[in-house]
């Protein structure tokens, strides 16, 4: 317990799977956490479930594709705790097309989030952090951002734009002396909202299409995702940054 005991945390998308497991998580190891989101309701979900936990934490509705939100998310961190350590860019959507059925309209929506959405979490996350001494950025790419996927066209270039992207910031920053680290997680399927979407149910064949990519034999679940983001937004990876972690039952390993 206490791996990130006295850092504030701003974790955005939530209110439902990753972005909640990781908020619940880093409460339970000390932290003060900021639940963005769209979904109002079940992001105050995420802050009682938390505060019932003796953890401390606040809900702001959040559209990650635009700027002035993320600096009235990221004020709202400071005027709540005072500081700003930790971000996680975990917001996202996602689209199954391939590049024929993909319309511009399509493509730049899912970039406007997937990836504009990084980008500013990033630039602004590195302005907070820097008046709060230092911390982490800890951005949520893909296994997608790795390997190509003929259906997924636009959510290939945005988690591939994500990782690439991820780098160089990550390679300003310590050039500069920031103290701040940056580095990003490529998750296989993780049974969350998002892929039940696209698998529908466990009795499903494309659930078991998918569940058959990962060698380990299942999906993910969100807490695998999150102890990885935990590790890599606490002090533990001090020494890492611009790194990709991959958590996806082996997808890659083969």
């Amino acid at each position: 317990m206490g791996r990130v005991s006295g850092k504030v945390a701003l974790v955005t998308g939530a209110a439902l799977g990753i972005g909640k497991a990781t908020a619940e998580l880093l409460a339970r190891e000390g932290a003060k956490v900021v639940v963005t989101d769209l979904k109002e309701a079940e992001g105050q979900a995420v802050v009682k479930a938390i505060t019932d936990q003796g953890g401390e934490a606040i809900f702001v509705k959040h559209n990650a594709a635009d700027e002035a939100e993320w600096q009235q998310a990221i004020d709202a961190a400071f005027k709540a705790f005072g500081k700003l350590n930790i971000v996680v860019n975990n917001a996202g959507i996602a689209l199954a097309k391939n590049v024929e059925e993909t319309s511009l309209a399509e493509w730049r929506h899912l970039q406007s989030i997937n990836l504009d959405g990084v980008f500013i979490g990033t630039k602004l996350g590195i302005e907070a952090l820097k008046k709060s001494g230092g911390g982490s950025i800890v951005n949520l790419s893909s296994i997608e951002g790795l390997i190509g996927d003929p259906d997924l066209a636009a959510y290939n270039a945005s988690k591939g734009g994500v990782r690439i992207f991820t780098k160089s910031a990550a390679l300003h920053v310590a050039r500069e002396g920031y103290n701040i680290r940056i580095n990003s997680v490529h998750p296989g399927y993780i049974w969350t909202p998002l892929v039940q979407e696209l698998a529908e149910d466990e009795n499903n064949p494309k659930y078991k299409r998918l569940v058959s990519l990962h060698p380990i034999g299942r999906l993910g679940e969100a807490d695998d995702i999150a102890y990885g983001i935990l590790y890599l937004a606490s002090d533990e990876s001090k020494f890492t940054t611009g790194s990709e972690l991959v958590i996806d039952g082996g997808y890659t390993a083969q």
